[in-house]
């Protein structure tokens, strides 16, 4: 059985290569993205509409090359704690009220190697770099929200 985990940050970044900032919610809306989000229009392909990663998977990349990169840094819409997002690959599950179907795992790719100046970087994160989701069913993802598994 698979547990649960909840969110810990939400972000969004509103122009291709701009600053990734937290917010204290974002609107999700089937079929398009996070509202505000550089990726949000209607009729979005699938894996684009959001971004997950795990925190561990990113405190573990910290602690592997001794840096203390934020969350942001990772360029993903949505932060989560205890929930291992592999597994939901092409499952459906819900974070809060907002209904997600996992598409495919987010790989890391050069531009963020590049971005970040750490050679290592894909390496590292290969299979630990999130999972791209499609928005099946909106709402407001907010910190605290759980991260559940469709039964």
């Amino acid at each position: 059985m698979l547990t649960q985990g909840e969110v810990a940050v939400v972000c969004l970044s509103a122009t291709e290569g701009s600053a990734i900032r937290e917010v204290s919610e974002a609107v999700a809306t089937a079929g398009a993205g996070l509202e505000g989000d550089r990726y949000c229009t209607f009729g979005a392909s699938p894996e684009t509409q959001l971004t997950l990663i795990q925190a561990e998977a990113i405190d573990e990349f910290n602690e592997a090359f001794s840096t203390d990169l934020p969350v942001t840094a990772f360029r993903r819409n949505v932060i989560t704690r205890g929930i291992d997002l592999n597994v939901l690959e092409g499952r459906t599950f819900t974070v809060g009220a907002v209904q997600l179907r996992g598409v495919e795992l987010c790989e890391p790719c050069a531009y963020l190697q590049n971005l970040l100046e750490i050679p290592e970087l894909v390496k590292q994160l290969t299979h630990k770099g999130g999972l791209r989701c499609e928005i099946v069913a909106g709402g407001i993802i907010r910190p605290g929200d759980i991260v559940s598994p469709d039964e």
